[in-house]
């Protein structure tokens, strides 16, 4: 598959920056596949197309407060900070993205609010890559609460290209977030209201939690026509043992399996037995699902409506079927469906 065939003309309005104001009341695209039937709804009609006892698959992560403004030491300049992962607590090492990168070098300090936190470089990691060895004479809670602090919602720019405002904490975040250690949120989780959960409680629909914590991988440019040949952003995933019951309860009785988000789709899909059946598993995962793909868990999926050429719509395509995904975003471009993080959602089902 080549990555030219996941060009589309995309209409900038369409690309939405602020959240809807319910988060269950996006639109929804709801795709038959297996007849290319499409419907158009509210997402909260979503339950309508659920029984007692199937299944919905959530990324429980934590959306962290990543990203830091600050200053260079002597020149006082402006730069951004991006904080990846922990690498060690006790050393207060972090991998991070400087910007701009190029004046960032191994030595230099860089300062946090009034000089609040104070970071040196110690290793370069790669182009705009960066290990910082945070200086500070507190315990780990307070250091935590002080970073934390200066950081801001890490809402992509790249997509929401606007200044971050205060719903954003919330919005850039699922209702059953649990797990602490994403950059990125797992959007089509975003669509869920604490009522609507409550309904499918009530109706009988079965659970399950796994955690991918989403990097900028997501974001990452493909730079390859073959698409064989990009290597996806490690990102550490959990699947632990009651998951793995719940899912696998599922498929023995045959029951729906729905995940929610690319995020599920590729964790899923990177621990299965060789009877077809989920694993538990704690550790890494570079998966890349793209067309064609034989997905072994999930029969259905909610996406929200995603870029061109990006890695998500890739999984999208793969899960839906190439040809059938592409025709049916440009039926959500002619219906004015908006696109991105903040977007309306597709259902794909059988």
């Amino acid at each position: 598959m080549k990555l030219s065939k996941f060009k589309f003309e995309l209409p900038q309005e369409l690309i939405t920056l602020h959240p809807n104001q319910h988060r269950d009341e996006s639109r929804l695209m709801v795709l038959h596949k297996s007849t290319g039937k499409i419907e158009h709804k509210v997402f909260k009609d979503v339950l309508d197309y659920f029984n007692e006892e199937d299944l919905l698959i959530f990324n429980n992560t934590k959306v962290f407060p990543a990203r830091l403004h600050g200053n260079k030491e002597k020149t006082g300049a402006e730069i951004e900070v991006f904080l990846l992962r922990e690498l060690n607590r006790d050393q207060k090492l972090w991998d991070v993205l400087v910007d701009p990168a190029r004046k960032i070098r191994i030595g230099n300090k860089l300062y946090f609010g009034d000089d609040e936190l104070i970071a040196e470089v110690i290793d370069n990691t790669t182009s705009r890559g960066r290990t910082l060895r945070f200086l500070y004479d507190g315990d780990y809670d307070e250091f935590k609460k002080v970073l934390y602090k200066l950081g801001e919602t890490p809402i992509p720019k790249a997509i929401i290209n606007r200044a971050v405002e205060e719903q954003d904490a919330e919005r850039y975040q699922t209702i059953y977030a649990k797990h602490e250690g994403a950059v990125a949120a797992p959007t089509a989780g975003l669509h869920f209201s604490k009522q609507l959960l409550k309904r499918f409680e009530i109706k009988g629909i079965d659970f399950a939690h796994i955690t991918l914590h989403a990097s900028l991988g997501n974001f990452s440019k493909v730079d390859v026509e073959d698409l064989t040949k990009h290597k996806m952003y490690s990102e550490e995933i959990i699947i632990d043992e009651e998951a793995v019951k719940i899912v696998n309860k599922a498929k023995l009785n045959n029951r729906n399996i729905c995940a929610v988000g690319t995020t599920v789709l590729r964790t899923t899909e990177s621990s299965v037995s060789t009877n077809a059946t989920l694993k538990p598993y704690s550790g890494w995962t570079n998966k890349f699902l793209f067309p064609p793909h034989d997905f072994k868990i999930a029969n259905r999926m909610i996406s929200n409506f995603h870029l061109p050429y990006s890695t998500l719509l890739m999984t999208v395509a793969a899960f839906g079927g190439f040809e059938l995904i592409m025709d049916t975003y440009q039926e959500a471009i002619k219906e004015k469906y908006k696109f991105g993080t903040y977007g309306d959602a597709l259902f794909i089902l059988d």
